[in-house]
């Protein structure tokens, strides 16, 4: 399969100048498939097959075609067809049978022809692994982050690469509604993409109205695109054609070329091509960095790591563009890299089937060192992925709402935009300060744990003693906080059902400073309850009585804090109801028993929150193991 045509099946015209003559039904789609006119080469090789001709062999080439077409639902049909018709076939075709199986979801056959192929070829150079059940298992258990909002301006037709600047959607589209109609794209028998503008998503009217105004959009493929910050220059992607002359390589077919066109009187002309394009191979997906000191793009120029990859040009005074940077063998792999994007925080977003996906192209982001390089990159999962292409990822500056694309199944035309708000990272923060001056206090050790103790993660509070630590939504945490000179003291958080417009939760610490000796027996254990009950059982007033010999004889400087907790059975609002009365049972038994109450700083229920082990409502427990979490717990937070 030539994977430069493969990935630049959006965009790339391929025009084949030379002519055949046709002598026989298989030449003639040969022919078709040869010039890329893959829509019309498979009504040919289905001709082939219903007349009982060279079916194996039309079927082979049928499965290369729909894989072309981006249609592994009929590849699997025909590559299936072709292995089981024919002995000895080229291994290259376990290897396309397990992709498109890979398009279709079904990834445990997928896994066993790639087996297969990797089995007899030596050259089986992809990075997906031969067993990714537990890739497959941990997305989609992942909590989602993203959800898909309403879009109305897709058509039949192929819609995609939205790209938001100062309040109006551009995006390319193949919906030549206009009055002039261009002529079709043979690939895949569509017009070919102009570039488009609206101000909503929700429009349905968009129409040639719609068109951008100016002289970007030509007769051949035009987008997507990017903008500088302050409006007045344009990077987009066009076939090789400027100034009513079209380019071709070898072949005679035309690649894709990074044009630039400046805005003039509201209208986008002065169209330039940049000059590290050539003829003989293609550039395209332009994207700006936060400062627009780089232009990223896709290239499947020579010296690559394979197929397409992602490389970027530095932009320097009187915009002077440097050679081509290769982003290095992290992101890019021997597949194909495209779509690159980079947030207001310059973090890249790109599509990729060279990385673990879900079938098909998928949505990945790139994680940095402190040095800013990249040391990782991360499939973005459901609902941003699917088996099918995934690509042309954008967000706007608020990191929140955005836009891609997608040929997966449900969708309105060959490939659609769709739209996405994200919640927002969330973050607990505050201040740590000393209880008695109310000073802030520098480098504390903030240590998030589970509610079984397991460490997390870790900070160190600044000059004004402030801290900040990322969370998960929907779990309990520990904050334990450690600084010489102060008592050790624990907080207990929670990010169950929140706002989820929020992002940061609020968490000031007072320490206290360590007066008197440090106790070293003051352990106090949890005292647990009856299924559904608050009273003090008969083994729970033996701790309880123990606390009060501390805190009435042996430290009477002492304060604690109590919070109480049931387990998962029951609604939260009666689990909640539940532990508060557990928790006013355990103050009240101290109290009766001489503890003064200004010493017991808090005493709260928490219902079902903060579980000691794996049992909510999802999980079958057994009795014992929850009564683990029907406790008291204590908290010293001064001796």
């Amino acid at each position: 399969m030539n994977t430069k045509y493969y990935i630049f099946c959006h965009f790339a015209l391929l025009l084949s100048l030379v002519t055949f003559a046709q002598t026989g039904k298989q030449k003639k789609a040969d022919i078709l498939f040869n010039k890329f006119s893959y829509s019309k080469a498979a009504d040919a090789y289905h001709d082939l097959i219903n007349k009982k001709k060279d079916t194996v062999y039309a079927s082979k080439k049928l499965g290369d075609t729909y894989s072309f077409l981006r249609n592994p639902d009929s590849a699997v049909v025909f590559y299936k067809k072709a292995i089981a018709s024919q002995e000895n076939i080229d291994p290259i075709y376990y290897y396309k049978y397990a992709q498109a199986l890979r398009g279709v979801e079904n990834y445990d056959e997928a896994q066993i022809w790639l087996k297969k192929y990797s089995e007899i070829s030596d050259s089986l150079k992809t990075e997906l692994p031969l067993n990714d059940s537990n890739f497959l298992e941990n997305i989609s258990s992942e909590k989602p982050v993203y959800f898909l909002n309403d879009v109305k301006i897709n058509t039949e037709f192929s819609d995609f690469g939205a790209y938001e600047f100062n309040g109006i959607i551009y995006f390319a589209s193949s919906r030549d509604q206009g009055v002039l109609t261009k002529k079709k794209y043979g690939w895949n028998n569509e017009p070919f993409l102009d570039i488009y503008v609206t101000e909503s998503i929700t429009d349905s009217t968009v129409n040639h109205k719609n068109k951008l105004k100016g002289k970007v959009n030509s007769v051949f493929h035009d987008g997507p695109l990017t903008i500088t910050n302050d409006g007045k220059t344009m990077y987009f992607s066009r076939n090789d054609f400027i100034k009513n002359k079209r380019g071709k390589d070898e072949l005679g077919s035309t690649n894709l070329k990074i044009y630039k066109a400046s805005l003039v009187d509201n209208k986008w002309t002065n169209v330039e091509e940049l000059p590290f394009n050539s003829s003989l191979f293609s550039n395209g997906h332009p994207a700006l960095n936060a400062d627009n000191t780089k232009l990223y793009f896709t290239s499947d120029r020579p010296g690559g790591f394979g197929g397409s990859d992602i490389y970027y040009v530095v932009i320097g005074e009187n915009e002077a563009i440097s050679e081509p940077i290769n982003a290095g063998n992290i992101i890019n792999t021997q597949q194909n890299e495209s779509f690159p994007f980079l947030n207001s925080e310059d973090v890249l977003y790109f599509s990729s089937d060279g990385h673990l996906g879900l079938g098909l192209l998928d949505i990945f982001e790139t994680k940095t060192d402190a040095n800013n390089h990249v040391i990782d990159v991360v499939n973005l999962g459901l609902p941003i992925n699917s088996s099918k292409d995934d690509f042309s990822y954008f967000i706007n500056s608020d990191n929140l709402t955005g836009y891609f694309s997608s040929n997966r199944n449900g969708g309105v035309g060959s490939d659609d935009i769709y739209a996405f708000n994200k919640l927002p990272e969330l973050f607990v923060t505050g201040t740590i300060v000393d209880i008695e001056t109310k000073e802030p206090i520098k480098d504390s050790k903030i240590v998030l744990v589970t509610p079984t103790g397991e460490e997390l993660a870790t900070a160190i509070s600044d000059e004004n003693g402030y801290y900040e630590i990322k969370l998960d939504r929907d779990n309990n945490y520990g904050l334990k906080i450690f600084k010489d000179g102060y008592i050790d003291l624990t907080s207990l958080i929670s990010t169950r059902n929140l706002d989820k417009t929020l992002s940061k939760i609020t968490e000031n610490i007072e320490l206290n400073p360590k007066l008197i000796e440090t106790i070293q027996d003051a352990e106090f254990f949890p005292i647990y309850f009856d299924y559904n009950k608050s009273n003090i059982r008969k083994d729970g007033s033996n701790e309880l009585d123990r606390i009060v010999n501390y805190m009435v004889n042996k430290y009477p400087e002492m304060v604690i804090k109590i919070a109480s907790y049931t387990d998962s059975r029951g609604s939260n609002k009666f689990n909640l109801k539940l532990s508060e009365e557990r928790a006013i049972a355990t103050f009240k038994y101290l109290v009766d028993r001489g503890v003064s109450p200004s010493r017991i700083l808090n005493y709260k229920g928490y219902g079902e929150d903060n579980l000691t082990n794996n049992c909510d409502d999802s999980t079958k427990c057994s009795e014992d193991e929850h009564q683990k979490n029907r406790r008291t717990e204590f908290i010293i937070i001064r001796n």
